[in-house]
């Protein structure tokens, strides 16, 4: 009995792997060599960058790139489903490549513990057919958009907060995250998943997505996300689909684009590109934790007002501190003394900064934001107090 070719560019070991792939209609033997010479960039390997990592190296895309600067902690594992708790304190990419290495070890990984930056993205981002936002912050998102626009890559975007994720793909043609979302939010006033909690099977759902919209787009079947932005409620488990179309004054993928290169993102959102210099400088007012370090215990010391919540409080505080959440803090006004200096905390500092803006709104007059949060100052003041 004569044994049939295999197909070029297959092992047997690659037929029996990706068996199931090659009895699909729209992936068989043609589809799987172009998952295996893909190349998939995902921006940050955290919540919804684990799942797709995770599902694209199963899947057998031939060249995954990690790009993360952070470190495993004990509380991303909670939803991060790519790291265990022997990880903890590794970087992420040197944890992510352990794991995917033993689930594929047919797929080329690529580690990059950097931070994204204006400096490195269109260099990063070049050699990769899809990229894959994972990131949870403004300037990353705008900044991820506007390399893929200018490279003309995919950008497989997804965020997610508390009970619900958006999923979408944005293009060179358009329309791209400038046009669904033109400026950022005033500094601030979205909540981060720290801030506001996220529920941890809701990034493997949305992280699940995008990894299915990256391999449509190399298969070529299907129909992608692009136009589209797909809401999910965790909750209900409705879906919402919003049709989005390319913005002609887009200042990216617009007739006229403004934007040719790449720009100081944390700028940009920070509100000093957006004309809000006068509420940015009045928000800015921050207090090192060295700074602090050195006015406790003299007459100039500052009261030190706490925004975290309460299970954050037992898990580390400040000796002398007034512990107020945040969501209390405009009724519990009449506990601080106006005329004396304030010095607002919490983690890492974006819920200090809100409550500092609050209390001068409030007409609170000197008032200064920690900067960097407890997180800090376990890192740079007192290390035996217990980091989270």
């Amino acid at each position: 009995m004569t044994t049939p070719p295999l197909p070029a560019g297959l092992s047997s070991a690659e037929l029996l792997r990706y068996a199931r792939h090659l009895a699909l209609p729209g992936v068989g033997e043609a589809g799987q060599q172009r998952l295996k010479h893909a190349r998939v960039l995902l921006v940050g390997v955290g919540g919804l960058g684990s799942p797709a990592a995770l599902y694209l190296a199963a899947a057998g895309v031939g060249t995954i790139g990690l790009l993360d600067d952070d470190r495993v902690d004990v509380s991303n594992l909670q939803r991060q489903v790519l790291y265990g708790t022997a990880a903890v304190g590794t970087p992420k990419v040197d944890a992510a490549v352990a794991r995917l290495r033993d689930l594929n070890p047919e797929t080329t990984l690529e580690r990059y513990p950097v931070r994204l930056t204006s400096e490195n993205a269109l260099d990063l981002l070049r050699s990769y057919d899809v990229i894959i936002d994972g990131s949870d912050n403004f300037p990353t998102r705008y900044l991820v958009n506007d390399a893929c626009v200018l490279l003309g890559k995919p950008d497989v975007y997804g965020a997610i907060l508390r009970f619900e994720g958006q999923v979408s793909v944005f293009g060179r043609e358009g329309p791209c995250y400038r046009c669904l979302y033109r400026e950022p939010p005033p500094p601030h006033l979205v909540p981060s998943c720290e801030e506001a909690g996220v529920l941890g099977v809701l990034p493997g759902i949305i992280g699940s997505i995008q990894a299915l919209e990256a391999m449509k787009l190399i298969l070529g079947v299907g129909e992608p996300l692009a136009g589209r932005l797909l809401l999910f409620d965790g909750l209900t488990l409705v879906t919402r689909e919003l049709r989005l179309t390319r913005d002609p004054e887009c200042p990216v993928c617009g007739e006229h684009p403004t934007v040719t290169r790449l720009i100081d993102y944390e700028a940009f959102c920070s509100g000093k590109a957006a004309g809000r210099e006068g509420r940015v400088a009045e928000s800015a007012a921050e207090l090192t934790v060295r700074d602090l370090a050195s006015l406790r215990g003299t007459p100039a010391a500052p009261q030190i007002v706490d925004v975290r919540e309460p299970w954050e409080w037992g898990l580390a505080h400040l000796e002398g501190a007034r512990r107020i959440p945040l969501r209390e803090l405009t009724r519990r006004l009449d506990e601080l003394d106006p005329t004396t200096e304030i010095v607002t905390l919490c983690h890492h500092g974006q819920r200090s900064a809100r409550a500092a803006a609050m209390l001068r709104e409030a007409g609170f007059k000197r008032v200064r934001n920690l900067q960097g949060g407890i997180d800090a100052w376990s890192r740079e003041v007192d290390p035996t107090l217990p980091r989270y």
